[in-house]
């Protein structure tokens, strides 16, 4: 059944409305268009493109980084919740990949969940002291990275961070990483982390 444009941009700034990280590529799929017709729709709606989308849910969404610069976090953060929960988006494009395969350098897919276990931690100075991680399938270029990171344990001085990043709903990589920060504030809460282990 073929929309009129009218409908068509209802149907869109909807989709947008829900979600905010859709691609042009995939809207234009949706709706049987090209992705011309989809970046003029959203002109004429005033719908900024998908960068500038992640940016604005990004500056409303979430804490302030404080173990990092945001421009030294790998990938787009759009949640963090600091000491709790984390979540960045990193899109693969020919930077990342070898260039016969198109398959993507483990160390992106590392660095993106690193820094986001970094990012997490509500102190000044945090550093990985160790990591256990598992490459579980090849991330191609062209594919989005989510990674989400939840504070699973505090101990003194130390923090476990566990990382799962995923293409589409499939599992990708996966990181338990134990952050040694400078302050042991979090000491009062471990009780209250520990009994939802």
């Amino acid at each position: 059944m073929k929309r009129s444009k009218k409908e068509r941009q209802q149907l869109l700034n909807q989709k947008i409305n829900e979600n905010p990280f859709i691609t042009d590529e995939a809207l234009a799929e949706a709706f049987s268009v090209s992705v011309q017709t989809i970046r003029l729709d959203r002109l004429e709606l005033s719908i900024p493109e998908l960068r500038e989308r992640i940016k604005h849910v990004a500056e409303k969404q979430f804490d302030t980084v404080k173990a990092l610069e945001i421009e030294e976090v790998i990938g787009e953060i759009i949640d963090l919740q600091l000491d709790q929960r984390a979540i960045s988006i990193l899109d693969i494009g020919p930077e990342h990949v070898f260039s016969k395969t198109k398959i993507a350098r483990g160390h992106h897919v590392f660095a993106q969940a690193n820094s986001l276990a970094v990012a997490i931690i509500d102190d000044e100075l945090a550093l990985t002291a160790k990591a256990n991680v598992r490459f579980a399938r090849r991330v191609q270029q062209g594919e989005r990275v989510v990674a989400k990171a939840k504070v699973a344990k505090h101990e003194k001085e130390r923090t476990k961070v566990e990382v799962n990043s995923y293409v589409e709903q499939e599992l990708v990589f996966s990181g338990e990483f134990h952050m040694y920060r400078s302050d042991n504030r979090m000491e009062g809460e471990k009780g209250a982390h520990e009994d939802r282990d």
